[in-house]
């Protein structure tokens, strides 16, 4: 039997092609293992707010929701985990991180890491592995680059970057826990078949 790929959701609403929080549904609906909401360009307030309904509207659904940035507003929410920016997370005080069940980090180098695991992260993400316009112009680190943070550290990775159902494979073969997709999840029209067919 195949087996299906871990799928971690980002959002961005400026890439939706319908209303936000319908894609939001839609994506909590179709079961991804997590859902970033990463929104960064958004003020403490308003990304506060922001969060607030998306955790509402992806309550009903078993899929851990991530907070990304401020860990204030997550820690007002209520909410159980943080995405950090590497720098985010090692000037992070012990105090706020022991209030997080799970706290994730972005990374780009084998050395970053191993300074995120150092600094209590649970989980990372590792990019960017394949070229995406999110990172136009600069080159994919590939999966080399993948097998090597995953073989320095003992964290789950995520693979960012490029991410679709042809190259997701190949990520989980070079070590990696799951994967990280923004355009495919917020760009996507058709969820009839969820994450289906994102399998091994």
């Amino acid at each position: 039997m195949s087996e299906q790929i871990k799928i971690c959701c980002i959002t961005n609403r400026h890439l939706c092609t319908q209303d936000y929080f319908a894609q939001i549904r839609q994506i909590a609906r179709s079961c991804p293992k997590a859902l970033i909401v990463r929104e960064k360009d958004l003020p403490e307030a308003a990304y506060e707010k922001l969060a607030e309904k998306v955790m509402q509207v992806c309550a009903p659904y078993p899929v851990r929701c991530i907070l990304h940035t401020y860990t204030d507003a997550a820690l007002r929410l209520g909410a159980e985990a943080v995405h950090l920016p590497l720098p985010l997370l090692l000037s992070l005080p012990e105090k706020k991180k022991s209030s997080f069940r799970v706290l994730g980090a972005s990374v780009h180098s084998v050395e970053e890491a191993v300074l995120a695991q150092n600094a209590g992260a649970t989980y990372l993400t590792a990019g960017h592995i394949f070229a995406t316009d999110c990172k136009r112009g600069l080159p994919p680190k590939g999966s080399s680059f993948l097998r090597e943070v995953c073989a320095a550290t003992k964290l789950p990775v995520y693979a960012l970057g490029g991410i679709r159902q042809e190259n997701a494979a190949a990520c989980i073969q070079a070590g990696a826990y799951g994967v990280c997709m923004m355009s495919a999840c917020m760009q996507r029209t058709d969820w009839s078949s969820g994450f289906a067919e994102w399998k091994m």
